[in-house]
């Protein structure tokens, strides 16, 4: 009978074999059929295709029975399927959302192909690809980063192009003139009995708006125009409070969440005594780790709206997607 699973097994046991020779074939096995688009109570044989194709785009021979031996046949395009890479192995060509750094950086995520003047360009973030400012156009790129295994010269995909440099808050000011007058003002509260004390603040040079770089492949055949599950950019959007969102990047893969903030000024710190402060970021709930910093962050359109470059255990930090293009003079 139809709806008893080991006959419905046994048949499939016997005309496996013969259904995998058929062409387009990837895949047999025991499901539910699926009618109009809803899943029913009938057990059937599942065949699996590459594409779906009309009747009259099929010699008689591999037309695929109704039924095998009374039990239903379901037809499925799912493509070719293939293995899977884990996102810290070496890729050739390499998409966005797996491990790449500057050959002196650990790792972080190839965000996505972008392109100025003619030329494709992979984009990241600068503490990746530029080292924190302290790279120079270039040097060379690995895929994956040196914490992943990555060695030059075998794994050398890349060079650095360019990036935005990052304005970081100073040392404490060493000037004679300030510790003077902060001295002076503090003993004057001391003498008034105010609990009030000066201190020296260093001002940044200028705000930051992104963490990014990008740099030049050494042949275009070794990148892919495309995110690891997710698939082809299909144009830009904008990070709007409450846009649903998603990422693909080294360490926790596909994510999903929700912008919760706009308008966001961070202060972010850069390794022991180095922080710069973030203007106009974006902010998402906890999506991301360490090492996923630049991944793309699209919406559920696969609109690029952002460059991921920072957060904590409940936060991400997400750079305007309009900015890094801005500051880059770039183009999907």
């Amino acid at each position: 009978m139809a709806n008893d699973i080991q006959t419905v097994r046994q048949v499939l046991k016997e005309t496996c074999p013969r259904l995998l020779t058929h062409p387009n074939m990837v895949a047999t096995g025991v499901g539910y059929k699926v009618t109009k688009g809803s899943k029913t109570g009938t057990l059937c044989i599942v065949c699996s295709v590459v594409k779906k194709l009309r009747p009259s785009e099929l010699a008689p021979k591999d037309m695929l029975p109704a039924d095998l031996d009374g039990i239903p046949t379901d037809v499925i395009e799912t493509g070719r399927l293939r293995a899977f890479q884990s996102r810290t192995d070496r890729h050739r060509p390499a998409p966005g959302g797996v491990s790449i750094a500057h050959r002196e950086v650990t790792a972080g995520t190839l965000g996505c192909l972008v392109k100025r003047g003619g030329q494709t360009l992979i984009l990241s973030n600068n503490h990746v690809l530029a080292n924190s400012n302290d790279a120079n156009r270039g040097d060379a790129i690995l895929q994956p980063g040196p914490v992943d295994g990555g060695k030059f010269p075998d794994d050398h995909i890349a060079d650095l192009e360019d990036f935005v440099p990052i304005s970081f808050v100073g040392p404490p000011s060493e000037c004679n003139f300030a510790r003077a007058v902060t001295a002076f003002l503090n003993a004057a509260c001391r003498a008034i009995a105010s609990k009030t004390r000066y201190r020296i603040v260093n001002i940044q040079a200028q705000n930051n708006r992104v963490d990014a770089a990008v740099a030049k492949p050494l042949e275009p055949n070794l990148v892919k125009d495309e995110i690891l599950e997710i698939g082809k950019i299909k144009g830009l959007g904008q990070g709007e409070l409450g846009l649903a969102i998603k990422k693909s990047g080294r360490t926790t893969g596909l994510t999903t969440g929700e912008i919760l903030q706009v308008d966001v000024t961070a202060n972010v710190q850069f390794g022991p005594g180095r922080i710069a402060q973030f203007t106009d970021q974006l902010v998402a709930g906890p999506m991301s780790q360490g090492w996923d910093s630049g991944s793309a962050v699209l919406d559920n359109d696969n609109r690029l709206v952002g460059l991921l470059f920072a957060g904590s255990d409940n936060s991400t930090i997400i750079n305007r997607i309009e900015h890094v293009f801005s500051e880059l003079n770039l183009s999907l």
